[in-house]
């Protein structure tokens, strides 16, 4: 359907029963519940929170003895925080912590395979692009430091990559 065709039909219906079908799909989709639950009352700091709780679950478990280290998660969260329109700055902080957390644990172990890196450098490439769109790159310029300088201490076999990433979008 078309958003013309929508908005005909919208047009058509009353505003009872409008009502009604919002009141449906809130009920429906779980994703227009939490569309509608961030509208109305966005605690936007808390959502990050929970979300950097869960991250963070990835890499230092408190309930398994296995870090998982998947980076879908974090993406899952920053892709919801994105579309509901989440303060740059905060949703830019956790895109950081992301890199950071896994950057801790990856120093704690001996031997991380070679997709890690590439993932992390991905996640890396994202937030550069992201904080360079929203004109932030001075507010974070300590942290985008501060990932380089790990990959590089750490001796990642991308690490280069990292610092060339960075300065593609500081100069």
């Amino acid at each position: 359907m078309s958003k013309r065709a929508l908005k005909k039909y919208l047009d058509e219906l009353s505003q009872e029963a409008l009502k009604e079908q919002v009141i449906d799909l809130y009920d429906r989709i779980p994703q227009v519940k939490t569309f509608y639950d961030f509208v109305f009352n966005p605690k936007e700091e808390a959502l990050i929170e929970d979300a950097k709780i869960k991250i963070s679950n990835e890499y230092f478990p408190t309930k398994r003895k296995r870090a998982r280290k998947r980076r879908s998660v974090a993406q899952k969260y920053i892709k919801q925080f994105k579309l509901l329109g989440v303060d740059p700055k905060l949703l830019g902080d956790l895109m950081f912590f992301n890199i950071e957390i896994a950057q801790t644990y990856s120093a704690s172990v001996v031997k991380m395979p070679d997709a890690f890196f590439k993932s992390m450098l991905v996640s890396f490439k994202d937030v550069m692009q992201y904080i360079s769109y929203h004109q932030l790159k001075e507010e974070f310029s300590n942290r985008i430091e501060g990932v380089v300088d790990q990959s590089e201490s750490q001796n990642w076999p991308n690490s280069g990559l990292f610092d060339d990433v960075a300065n593609d979008f500081v100069d």
